[in-house]
């Protein structure tokens, strides 16, 4: 067999580490990345540097002919002109070339072989290497000597700066998609969470060509074969309620609903970390172990242990981890069409009752509108809830006009006879300062009562403002 290189992309470092075993990203990690250590239970503890959030206003998407007529151009979808792409993954690759040694991911994303897209990452960090192990699906031995070229590939550069006076930059931070390419650039941020919300975005325009619908959303399955997708901006509980131990955990942020049913795009976790306890998010607590990076935690010095209500680094502290470190889990992430959807929103102004039925008409205006909050720390910037709209409840990550997504949606669920449901997991007595956020305890009644069916046969009352049906 040839040696692995990346002289194709013009890259000649002295070592380069292909998908490498998690003890020996550890041991680099650790040697090698500063403030990185192991937590009193196993976990990979490491910081992002600056930003330990998103930078959505630093994305770029290039403006191509294949596909300019298709992505919903604005604030969110920014568009890049070729020369500019062409100067910052320049950048990427020259700095990579400054390097020692670079880390490698080849792995895929999507767990339905027939949509699947084989990805390969080329990172500067251990700690980047071992989350995108983590958050893709890695190949066998077998699948990976035949990998070949990947469908897409990130270029990493991680702290390196884009050049802020360049046509179209409007900071030292860029994450920029060339769809023609089928290239990512990172400058300018560690921030890990970029890479996997960049693969999403590139899923959000491929599969509505295929009358497949993306979806930023968590999903899990019962014993009797019925599926739940429960969507929701980060921070609105997709993942702690997803993680549910009377149901098996399909995913917890990003799925397709094909013809044949439902698959996770990704092959790990990615949670909120704030607050974390073993009483309250049992599954996730149990999930942090060797093998897990905890990014942006604070930890006691002497004994490793973290505090999880400690946010002086950030609101946003998050563990990442491989899918079948929960407990309760399908394997393949591959299920049937879903039962129930379910719109998370963390109603800021606590106006909406904690649970209402939604007819096929409701479902598609509440998809489109996205109303919701920000909560703290998912971008930098947020440092507490913020009201905001957001489309198909991940406006961030949509490539085509909110639209394509709602038809897509509205399709499948009258097909398929699913039921919608809104669910508030935000405030209630009150808007944020005033009123009080609904506790976990009591969202997690209202979906096990969706699951068992229990608002089927009660009396609804028409809340009047909104026009809502709220089981009494």
């Amino acid at each position: 067999m040839q040696p692995f290189t990346l002289a194709k992309y013009d890259i000649a470092t002295g070592e380069i580490f292909r998908n490498i075993s998690v003890p020996q990203l550890y041991e680099i990690a650790l040697r090698r990345e500063k403030g990185t250590a192991i937590s009193d239970v196993g976990a990979l503890l490491v910081y992002s540097g600056k930003k330990t959030g998103r930078s959505p206003k630093d994305k770029r998407i290039v403006r191509n002919p294949s596909s300019e007529n298709n992505i919903d151009w604005g604030d969110i979808n920014i568009g890049l002109d070729e020369h500019t792409f062409m100067i910052n993954r320049e950048r990427a690759i020259d700095f990579l070339n400054s390097l020692e040694r670079v880390y490698v991911v080849d792995a895929y994303a999507g767990w339905d072989p027939k949509y699947r897209l084989k990805v390969r990452v080329i990172c500067t960090r251990a700690y980047h290497a071992l989350f995108m192990q983590n958050m893709l699906i890695m190949p066998s031995k077998e699948e990976l000597e035949t990998f070949g070229d990947p469908d897409y590939v990130i270029f990493n550069g991680r702290v390196f700066p884009a050049n802020r006076y360049t046509s179209e930059m409007t900071s030292t931070t860029s994450i920029d998609l060339d769809l023609e390419r089928k290239e990512i650039v990172i400058l300018g941020t560690e921030y890990a969470g970029e890479m996997k919300k960049g693969i999403f975005s590139v899923m959000n325009y491929l599969m509505p060509l295929q009358d497949v619908l993306p979806m930023h959303c968590s999903a899990n399955v019962g014993y009797d074969k019925d599926v739940s997708v429960l969507f929701g901006l980060s921070g609105t509980g997709k993942t702690t309620l997803s993680a549910d131990p009377n149901r098996l955990l399909i995913g917890d942020d990003e799925h397709c609903w094909t013809d044949e049913g439902i698959f996770n795009i990704e092959g790990g976790c990615y949670a909120k970390a704030i607050d974390l306890s073993e009483e309250n998010e049992p599954e996730i607590f149990r999930a942090i172990r060797f093998g897990t990076v905890l990014e942006n935690v604070v930890y006691d010095a002497a004994t490793r242990k973290v505090d999880y209500h400690d946010t002086s680094i950030t609101q946003n502290t998050r563990a990442s981890y491989p899918i079948d470190f929960i407990e309760k889990v399908q394997i393949p992430s591959v299920a049937g069409h879903p039962k129930h959807v379910i719109f998370l929103t963390a109603d800021a102004f606590g106006v909406l009752p904690p649970v209402s039925r939604l007819t096929p008409a409701q479902a598609s205006y509440h998809f489109i509108s996205g109303y919701t909050a920000k909560v703290a720390g998912t971008e930098m910037g947020v440092v507490e809830p913020q009201a905001t709209f957001s489309a198909c409840f991940g406006a961030a990550f949509m490539m085509w006009h909110p639209n394509k997504y709602a038809e897509l949606l509205a399709a499948k669920i009258e097909k398929h006879g699913a039921k919608a449901w809104l669910v508030n997991t935000g405030w209630t007595g009150g808007p944020y300062g005033v009123g009080s956020r609904i506790k976990l305890k009591y969202t997690r009644a209202i979906i096990n009562a969706i699951h068992k069916g229990d608002f089927d046969q009660v009396a609804t009352v028409l809340e009047p403002r909104f026009g809502l049906e709220v089981p009494l």
